[in-house]
């Protein structure tokens, strides 16, 4: 091979690990806007924050835009690199990973809004509202680590998530029964907005966890779980 073309292939191969290092960078940037939601949108749950709950209601469009932008460059890398092993499988998780996040920003999204549509009154039934604090801190704490997993690929990161989840799970459940048995004069719409929340806090746990096993995917190259 004659100096011209290795110097030519080398340039390429640049150009490809430039590309990669940009998609990923591209994940963190989503990534911090997941957790300000989230983080956010607890907030103004548990205090009807409007102007909190209003911020994040109006940036999940960037959250969905950017998510959208990392889907473009990856398609362009596979149509233009035509990345094989561990880079393919980089490439194929992104595309997973972002539709994770997005749905995460969706989700505090949804959180907020209750908290928008409900004000100023407390979405939350009162002796259920220590049950939701805490949710909202498992949600905080798992975008956190999702966070960090993008960046580190820390593998100690993935069981974290995934163990975490139980705890979201079984919080799930508790919160169920406790709307299942709340006195009477608490108001219809109470329940039902409770019940959502719950829903959603729970919902957005589980995208976490879908996340690490995507990651644990591309670091094992074995099919995620």
């Amino acid at each position: 091979m004659s100096n011209i073309a290795i110097k030519w292939e080398f340039s390429v191969r640049e150009v490809f690990q430039q590309e990669l290092a940009n998609i990923q960078t591209g994940l963190i940037e989503v990534a911090d806007g997941v957790v300000n939601a989230i983080r956010n949108a607890t907030r103004a749950f548990q205090t009807s924050d409007v102007a909190l709950a209003d911020e994040v209601i109006s940036n999940d469009m960037k959250i969905d835009e950017a998510a959208a932008h990392i889907d473009d460059l990856t398609i362009e890398v596979l149509l233009l690199q035509s990345p094989v092993a561990r880079d393919l499988r980089f490439v194929v998780s992104t595309m997973r990973i972002s539709s994770s996040l997005e749905r995460m920003g969706d989700l505090a999204a949804h959180i907020a809004q209750l908290a928008r549509m409900r004000f100023p009154v407390e979405v939350s039934p009162e002796p259920l509202r220590e049950h939701f604090r805490e949710a909202g801190e498992l949600c905080v704490a798992q975008a956190e680590r999702v966070r960090k997993l993008i960046e580190t690929e820390d593998s100690q990161l993935l069981d974290e998530i995934i163990a975490s989840d139980d705890a979201n799970d079984a919080l799930h459940k508790e919160v169920l029964n406790g709307l299942s048995t709340v006195d009477e004069t608490v108001p219809a719409e109470q329940v039902v907005d409770a019940t959502l929340a719950n829903r959603y806090f729970e919902r957005f746990s589980d995208h976490a966890v879908a996340i690490a096993r995507r990651m644990r995917y591309l670091q094992e190259g074995a099919a995620a779980e």
